[in-house]
Formats: structure tokens, sequence, C-alpha cells
């Protein structure tokens, strides 16, 4: 039984997800569906699996980043960037990602999550639909949602009338060696990140030969690189200096543009947008492009959004991030 079954089975009462909030995760199934080929990905993130079925709709005002906050075990405090509020006019793609890897570098890693614990992430998803913002009365929801690091477990709130209280409800997963579907559980994309070299070719070389996710046929070399990156930028749980790595091999890749301002992003914060251009829309001709979101002290990404046309279309922020014994907890 794949994946997408066992947790429609579990969340059916769940309401359908609008055309935003799925945005990302449907281009990145028909850049999979292009390559015609029979073999699966290895990984591909869970993000947008969450978001179909998570909905907690309350509303919340969230004004402060914890990326595991130094609150709970294995949990950090990250020390603010010495220049939180230089100027981002003129600054390249490739000098922001080496001044983000010099800042993330330095840090020390937090323990490693043990099997048994639990990833907590809360995430604000924007929803620019005018029917769901009608609806909800706002333009972004929240969605709390809990995973094991060892992959064996997911856990979300139901759904349920206002003044009632959230259940919380466990399914059973098998993310690991390719137990289920393409999905890998934290631990091993934490793994993977750890084994990162240090300088960029030598990442992009680690990447490629690894090919974890198939390349497609006829797809430029730096496309593929993206997606292997992009994959690994969204884990849980990231070693400082994998990360660095990261940035660093991402920096090397042409279609990075920074915007020169900061933009909010969906709990309202004021983050540093890193666009990586995609293909165009081959219908509409529309431009499409990924948006990655930097908070500007820590420079670690809290979000990632869809834009087409220059207009964001969807796209999900973390707003909360905790190591937890147990389901339900939030640090």
């Amino acid at each position: 039984m794949d994946e997408m079954t066992r947790v429609r089975e579990l969340r059916a009462e769940a309401p359908a997800p609008d055309r935003g909030r799925l945005a990302a995760g449907r281009t990145r199934l028909t850049e999979a569906a292009r390559t015609k080929e029979g073999r699966q990905g290895l990984w591909r993130r869970r993000e947008f699996v969450i978001v179909a079925v998570v909905a907690a709709v309350t509303a919340v005002a969230v004004t402060v980043t914890v990326l595991l906050d130094g609150t709970t075990p294995g949990s950090r405090k990250v020390e603010p960037a010495a220049t939180p509020n230089a100027s981002l006019k003129g600054l390249s793609a490739a000098q922001l990602l080496e001044r983000a890897a010099q800042l993330v570098e330095k840090e020390p890693d937090a323990a490693v999550p043990r099997a048994d614990q639990w990833i907590y992430t809360l995430q604000m998803s924007e929803s620019p639909d005018p029917g769901t913002v009608k609806m909800l009365g706002r333009a972004a929801i929240e969605q709390p949602g809990w995973i094991r690091y060892d992959g064996s477990a997911m856990a979300s709130l139901n759904p349920v009338p206002k003044g009632q209280k959230a259940k919380l409800s466990i399914t059973k997963m098998h993310l690991e060696n390719g137990g289920e579907g393409d999905d890998r559980s934290p631990r091993e994309l934490y793994r993977v990140m750890d084994a990162l070299p240090a300088g960029a070719r030598q990442t992009l070389t680690f990447l490629r030969e690894k090919n974890a996710i198939a390349d497609g046929k006829g797809v430029p070399q730096a496309e593929s690189d993206y997606t292997e990156i992009s994959v690994l930028l969204s884990a849980d749980v990231m070693p400082s200096k994998g990360l660095a790595s990261l940035y660093r091999a991402l920096a090397t890749l042409p279609g990075g543009k920074v915007t020169d301002h900061l933009v909010k992003d969906a709990s309202g914060r004021r983050v540093i947008a890193l666009g990586y251009a995609r293909e165009d829309n081959p219908k509409s001709g529309e431009s499409m492009a990924d948006q990655w979101l930097l908070d500007p002290q820590t420079y670690r990404i809290v979000g990632m959004r869809m834009v087409l046309d220059g207009k964001v279309v969807g796209g999900n922020s973390v707003a909360a991030r905790a190591v937890v014994d147990k389901a339900g907890e939030r640090g």
C-alpha cells in the first residue's frame, strides 16, 4: 500500500487542498513524469503530502522563528548574523550563498535526535486563492505536523468544529531503505548531508555519483544538480557543515537571483528571497521560479514558495521546528 493511500484513509475527512498550496509539489511531480523512466527517484519531499492532509485552521500570530531552539533535547540556539541588516541591492546569488555558508559552517551541531524522537514542524501555508481567503478569512493556514526521526510514523491534527480540541492522528510509515514509495526519513537525509564534502565541486560530484533522483533524459546537468540540492535543502534536520556544502554547490549553478529587499513570508516575518528560474509553463508561456526564503539573521532556510510571472502562487514557511519525545508535543 502506498503512502498517499494510507494517509487518505487516515484523514478521509480532511478538506481538499487548494491549487496554490500544491503548486510547488505539482511542479516537481510534472518534472518527474517528464523523465519517462520506470525507475523512481529515491528522494521526494514529504512537505506537499503533509500540506494536502493537515488542516488545522485556527488563527496564529507567529513572530519568532524557532529552529531547534535550545529549549528541548537535541536543540540549539543560533547566533544572529553579524550583519543582519546588510543591503541586498546588487548582491548576487553566489555572494549571498557564500555569506550564508561562512556563517552556518561555524555553528555547532545540535545532538542528533534518537531514532524514537519526533521532529515537530509548524508550517504556515500560503493560500493566495480568493475562495480560500474568503472562507478562512486569511491567506495563510497553520499546519502543525510530526514525523519520527527514523521515518516509522507521521502525525497530524484532525480538523474539528470550532471550540473543540483537535485530536492527534498517528499513522505508521516505513520511509527508510526504500520501504515506502520514494520518500526518505529525516535520519537518512541527515546522513547524506553529513557525508557531503566541503567543497562545492566535490559536493556536486558526490551528488551526481549518488544520483538519488534519476536524471531526466535530455535534462541539463545544472537542472539535475538543482533538483538534488533542493531536496536536501528541505531536510528536517541539517548538520551545519553539510548545509554550508549545499550552499556552496548551489552557488555554482546558473539562474539564481536575490530580491533586493526583504519580503514577507506566510507568517508575516521579513526574510531574504532567493529565486531560481524553472522551465516556463509550456502551455501559457508563463515564467516559473522557486523562491527560497532565508532568515536574515541565521541565513538558514525557513520556507519555499512558487512564483508564477512574478506573483507568489503558493508555498510553505516554517514558523517553528523542534525535536520532541512524542507526537503532539511542541517543544
